[in-house]
């Protein structure tokens, strides 16, 4: 039995004991915005200029050499160990006496005898660009132009490394090297009416790619695109800075507006013809992606109908265009587009991802469309798939399978058996896997461990360590910071919830402390992963953690890596859900006996925008303050193909539209509300802002706002960042 003077002891010691490790918290530094955004104090390393040499024997990297000069050097893949350099930066030259040009983005040719060389890109809108392009000729060490006839877009070699395809002002063009004879096969193209060989602007943005123009696997065709948007509606945007602005015009079709008629085309090198692709009658459809098959002769394209609950997977005859049904699949809600699809050599079979189950998963199939077999299958997700090898007879993946927080990178045999986990480590692995699959690179992390970036054999054996940021690591010990910690509660619906904590590293339980949570909560975004996050913002939160927040995320419904019944429970309803898992976050973090439950604040950026802007209305008694930014207010001024995915057409959902939108309840804001937009953003309008901010001051609200000139959905450049975040940094702290 302890006596008094022994226990006034022990709690003096105890005492002790909690001072001390204050001070050594104290000891540590405490994070600024410029060492975050204005320097390169927390900047962390990857392995740059990374490309496969031919099957996976070897690879190629970019180094660094003195003077400020580098080099593309060879390395064999097996032992990790130089073995040549390929190109020097000061032999990119055109003559003798023009200077060097500069490595940025480069590619071989499938013979690896040719590479290009992609300088000047200036960017159009998110995956869009033009660029100067340079062809140098290993053999030969020539350097030459693709193009003097002004700048191009997304050069690519053929298969044979004879000719080289591009974009220019719409139209799609090729040159063939031995000659320099410059072909063009588009003549129709037109700014803001007609698009050769390129995405629109909502193809580019929700369907994921740019270039739409295809080599076959003898080089004599090229499958392209072809956008008719001479009916699509004008988004005008002006641009500060001149004396008179300027307006920028461009097509974007609003939900339930006309989008692009599209058509498939296949052009003929050797007889100079083109040959249109039957893709039925209707014109309102989307063509959402192409395939050449292992047959030159065989053209694959994926047509899904406007609503995107119905996808059929094509085969066309290039020479005719005559196209055949394959496979025919339908869902009552929407259907993800993916890029799992492989033809195999055989030219009898293909494996393709789909959803039709529940989860994500990998089947094989006949080239009839006829279902050989399910080769992965659970209560889990395939995340990405990384291709088969046809000598081993093994198909590589990352998935789900370990936990939903996590992805692992799996082998498995296409007839199901044999699945062999490749990266047992706990956490977050992208992959990147040779062409032959004989080794990959793990680009591996955690939530409080910065990217570790390995070499692996196939068969999930390290070969060597590329880079482990130590020197960010030995950078992060030195200041006072929180670790990341995951939790799941149940929400009052029953709704089993994943989120994320940042604490205080001086964290006191008997304290009480206000909460900043952050949301996405996008149809099938995840934020909570066992992953390291974009250092910036880690580094916001934890400074932020350190003037006393706790920072708070939780993927509600509507999130991705849970299966399709939890990703797709918000379809025509967007937001709704969402909205009510965010209020239920805020409540559950206020029975917490240290947040003062008075004191919850949230925050985020595009659809994270939008849900904040709805948490503080229809959310208004549980949120002391807000920040949206970049948000969409109203979904009718959103963009085609991504809103009809989730909400049909506001002709046949106008609820959906309408019930859910943040202008629709301004009259319910009570809290302290920050507007922030880019007016230059080409994604989600600045329109949104403006109507935003005309239904606040209809509703006599009293609120917040900042415009960012001409700045696009990203709101960077410059010093833009850093305004921003010390802006939000201060709102904080006044308004929580």
């Amino acid at each position: 039995m302890f006596s008094f003077s022994k226990i006034t002891f022990a709690l003096g010691l105890f005492a002790c004991l909690l001072t001390g490790s204050a001070a050594i918290a104290q000891q540590k530094k405490q994070i600024s915005l410029d060492q975050i955004w204005a320097g390169r104090t927390f900047a962390s390393k990857s392995v740059d200029g990374f490309n496969w040499f031919g099957g996976g024997e070897f690879y190629t990297s970019q180094e660094d050499l003195a003077g400020g000069k580098s080099a593309i050097v060879k390395y064999r893949t097996a032992t990790a160990a130089a073995v040549d350099t390929i190109v020097k930066s000061s032999e990119l030259r055109l003559n003798a006496s023009s200077e060097p040009i500069s490595i940025g983005e480069y590619y071989f040719s499938d013979d690896r005898r040719k590479m290009i060389f992609v300088t000047e890109q200036k960017p159009i809108y998110r995956r869009s660009y033009t660029a100067v392009y340079y062809i140098f000729d290993l053999k030969t060490r020539k350097l030459t132009t693709l193009s003097d006839k002004g700048a191009q877009s997304y050069a690519a070699f053929s298969p044979d490394a004879e000719k080289v395809a591009f974009v220019r002002a719409n139209n799609l063009f090729y040159k063939t090297l031995s000659t320099g004879a410059e072909t063009q096969v588009t003549n129709t193209g037109t700014f803001n009416k007609i698009i050769n060989g390129s995405a629109d602007w909502v193809y580019e943005e929700e369907f994921s790619f740019a270039p739409a123009f295809f080599w076959n696997a003898d080089s004599k065709k090229l499958a392209f695109y072809t956008f008719d948007e001479s009916e699509v509606p004008v988004y005008n945007m002006q641009l500060w800075g001149a004396l008179y602005p300027k307006d920028y015009t461009y097509k974007y079709p609003k939900a339930g507006e006309k989008n692009a008629v599209v058509s498939i085309s296949v052009y003929d090198l050797p007889g100079a013809k083109t040959t249109p692709v039957d893709v039925g009658a209707e014109k309102d459809q989307y063509i959402a992606r192409v395939n050449w098959t292992r047959d030159p002769n065989v053209l694959s394209l994926r047509r899904m109908n406007r609503l995107q609950n119905h996808i059929e997977l094509l085969h066309a005859d290039a020479n005719t265009g005559k196209t055949t049904l394959i496979v025919d699949e339908k869902s009552n809600t929407y259907i993800d587009i993916n890029d799992d699809l492989t033809y195999l050599e055989n030219g009898k079979q293909f494996i393709y991802g789909s959803e039709l189950n529940g989860y994500k998963h990998l089947f094989l199939y006949n080239m009839q469309g006829k279902l050989v077999k399910q080769i992965t299958s659970g209560n889990w997700e395939v995340d990405d798939y990384k291709g088969y090898n046809e000598k081993t007879g093994l198909l590589y993946y990352t998935s789900t399978e370990v936990s939903p927080q996590t992805r692992h990178l799996y082998s498995i045999k296409a007839d199901g058996s044999g699945k062999k986990l490749l990266t047992p480590a706990r956490g977050t692995h992208r992959v990147e896997i040779a062409p032959d699959h004989s080794f990959f690179i793990d680009y591996f992390s955690t939530a409080n461990t910065p990217q570790v970036v390995s070499l692996f054999t196939g068969a999930g054996k390290q070969v060597k360590m590329l880079e482990e940021n130590e020197d960010l690591k030995k950078t992060m010990d030195g200041f006072s910071l929180g670790r990341k910690e995951f939790f799941t509660f149940k929400t009052t619906q029953g709704n089993e919830l994943n989120g994320w904590t940042i604490k205080p590293s001086d964290f006191n339980p008997a304290k009480k402390y206000p909460v900043l949570m952050f949301v996405y909560g996008g149809p099938g975004d995840q934020q909570v992963t066992d992953s390291w996050s974009r250092a910036q913002d880690y580094f916001w939160y934890q400074m932020m953690a350190q003037k006393g927040y706790i920072i708070v995320c939780t993927d509600g419904r509507g999130t991705g890596g849970r299966g399709q019944d939890f990703k797709k429970a918000t379809y025509l309803n967007l937001g709704k859900l969402e909205c009510e898992d965010q209020i239920e976050t805020a409540k559950y973090m206020a029975t917490q006996a240290y947040v003062n439950k008075d004191r919850i604040g949230i925050w985020g950026w595009s659809f994270g925008g939008y849900m904040t802007a709805l948490c503080m209305t229809k959310g208004a008694d549980v949120f002391k303050a807000g920040i949206s930014v970049a948000p969409v207010t109203n979904w009718r001024f959103y963009d085609s193909i991504y809103t009809e995915r989730f909400l049909k057409t506001p002709q046949e959902n106008p609820g959906g539209y309408d019930d859910n939108s943040p202008v629709f309840h301004a009259e319910k804001l009570k809290g302290k509300y920050l507007l922030i937009h880019g007016t230059g953003d080409d994604n989600v309008h600045f329109q949104n802002a403006v109507s935003m901010e005309d239904a606040l001051i209809k509703a006599n609200k009293q609120f917040e706002t900042f415009y960012y000139p001409n700045r696009n959905h990203g709101i960077y450049g410059g010093n833009t960042r850093l305004h921003l975040y010390n802006m939000m940094t201060e709102f904080w702290l006044k308004n929580l």
